[in-house]
Parts: C-alpha cells; structure tokens; sequence
C-alpha cells in the first residue's frame, strides 16, 4: 500500500497525478427526521382547518340552541283545567221589588209579571220613592245590599243588561230593587236573557302561568 493511498481505501484506490477521487458525504439522518416531523405536523394543521370549516358549514352536527335561556322565556295565562263553575242563586232564589220611576202608568205591574214568568220571586210593586221617581234617566237601577254585588245582581242584570248597577251598605236583607228609567222600554228578550244567565253559571277558567319559549 502506497503512502499516498488514503486511509479506509483499502488499496482500492491509488493516488495518480494530483487529483482525489470524490468522496461521498455520510446521509445526516437527523435533518430527515427534522422534514419528516415537519411535514407530519403541516397535514395535521390542514386536516383540523378542515374540520373547522365543515363545523361552521353544518352547525357541528349539534341542533341549533334556542335564542335566549329558559328564564328569559315569556310566561303566558293559560286557562287552569280544575276550573269550577261560579256559585250564584237562581232567579228562584231571588226576591225582586219593582218600581216605576216613569211618568208611564202601569209599568212596574207589567215588568214584575214579566219577571215572575222567568222565575224570580216578586215583592213590592208600584212607584219608586221620592229620591228616584223622575229621576232615573237610563233603562233603570238595579239596587240591593252589599253582599248582593256578586251574587243577585248580576243574575238579575241578565233580565235588564243595560241598568245601572248599585249597592247600598246600610241596606239589610237580601231582596233588591229594580227601578225603572225614563229609557226602558222592554226588559232583555228571554231567550238572550237565558243565554247570558247560562254563561254565569258557566264554570269560569283560573288562569295558570305558562313559560313560553
């Protein structure tokens, strides 16, 4: 072996002249690990993109949420199933004095007839006193004690819808007074008369809150 044959040749290979054969660079494993990390990493970043942009595009397969939490839901009445029919005497029960506050005779006679054939009980009949007589402009003035409001007033209201309705507190027992006006002319036919009697004794619905989204 020559002394100008480089080391680890083997004697493959001899100097000649003044050039070196070429020499290959070892592979450097580390700068292809390094690419191969990195382009890993650049398919995984391209894929998640991807997956964002169909999230946006179909709602991430999730049901769109209602605008709003429950509790800024409206809250709406609605009608209460255990509703019960209001308790209210029948015109049976009822004692009804009529009086003619008019100039026209034989008004109160008539209209207490009329009433009689409806079914109320009938009790005093004739002029009205000095405080109404002349004075009651409208159809009339239905006028009983205070605990009459809600109970035979209005049942009597459905013979004469539009009379006066009135109260007086120091008035004792339970009859009430119809007095006729200046404007009546006929008390409310019987057949609309026995239809809004019906609806009073209807059952009416208790409103119950409802949340509404």
């Amino acid at each position: 072996m020559s002394m100008l044959t480089p080391p680890g040749m083997g004697g493959k290979y001899r100097i000649t002249g003044d050039k070196y054969p070429r020499m290959r660079q070892p592979r450097r494993r580390g700068r292809l690990v390094l690419g191969l990390v990195a382009s890993v990493a650049a398919l995984g970043l391209i894929g998640w993109g991807t997956l964002q942009l169909i999230d946006v595009f179909t709602g991430g397969g999730k049901k769109a949420a209602a605008a709003g939490t429950k509790t800024d839901c409206g809250t709406k009445a609605s009608p209460s199933a255990g509703a019960t029919a209001a308790v209210l005497p029948k015109p049976a029960g009822i004692t009804v004095n009529v009086f003619n506050a008019t100039p026209r005779s034989g008004l109160a006679k008539k209209t207490a007839d009329e009433l009689k054939k409806r079914g109320f009980k009938i009790g005093d009949v004739g002029n009205a006193p000095e405080e109404f007589d002349k004075k009651v402009k409208g159809t009339g003035v239905l006028l009983g004690p205070a605990s009459s409001l809600n109970t035979s007033l209005p049942v009597l209201a459905t013979q004469l819808g539009t009379a006066e309705r009135r109260t007086d507190a120091a008035r004792k027992g339970t009859e009430i007074d119809l007095i006729i006006g200046t404007g009546f002319k006929a008390l409310t036919p019987e057949a609309a008369a026995g239809k809004a009697l019906a609806g009073l004794a209807a059952p009416q619905p208790t409103a119950t809150s409802k949340k509404a989204c």
